[in-house]
């Protein structure tokens, strides 16, 4: 069964992808083209599952899984934000460049050169008659002035615990074992396996 990805960002793209090497790895968009998704959700979960409920719904076939990601990050300093807004923090349809420049000049404005943070993934995986959710944290902190190239999002300013560069500046391959969604995903695969096996 083809795996279909109810995101079209191409940075969760890559990172699903190179987990689930060797499995046939779809972005949505490449079947059922550009489609707008209203997150009402009051959770990362909630919203998971939205996503991948609708794509599905949209597919219309019994032959794909699909799985859907929800995440961001959140500063307890600031009140929690930006949440579950983390991809439209600074408005809809706001590049991860206008985000990260939003929170950096929140911490600025606080006087907060670092403060601890935390991403959260919620993965839903929806099949035939079939639905999951799992969840992945990485703890840290946030820093006002962004490092690094790498990665994307909010990684230029989240130093994970135990480290001292942040995800922008660390090996991707580093990223991958540690990150809040490598860890959903790494629940999220066994689950696909089964699913696999079901309906093969």
């Amino acid at each position: 069964m083809k795996i279909i990805l109810a995101t079209s960002n191409r940075g969760k793209v890559r990172e699903i992808a190179e987990l689930f090497e060797g499995d046939e790895v779809i972005p949505f968009t490449e079947i059922l083209g550009p489609l707008e998704i209203e997150e009402t959700g009051e959770s990362f979960g909630a919203n998971a599952l939205i996503k991948a409920r609708t794509v599905f719904e949209k597919l219309g076939r019994d032959d794909a899984i699909v799985l859907s990601d929800d995440s961001g990050i959140s500063v307890p300093a600031l009140g929690g934000e930006p949440g579950i807004y983390s991809a439209r923090y600074a408005g809809a349809g706001a590049t991860d460049r206008a985000n990260l420049e939003k929170l950096v000049a929140k911490l600025k404005e606080r006087g907060l050169k670092e403060t601890p943070a935390h991403y959260t993934a919620a993965v839903a995986v929806v099949a035939p008659g079939a639905e999951y959710l799992v969840h992945g944290w990485m703890h840290g902190k946030a820093i006002d002035t962004p490092r690094g190239e790498g990665g994307f999002g909010y990684d230029p300013i989240f130093i994970p615990e135990g480290y001292d560069r942040t995800l922008g500046e660390l090996d991707p391959a580093i990223k991958r074992t540690i990150s809040h969604r490598g860890r959903a995903l790494a629940l999220a695969k066994p689950i696909i396996g089964m699913l696999r096996s079901l309906y093969a």
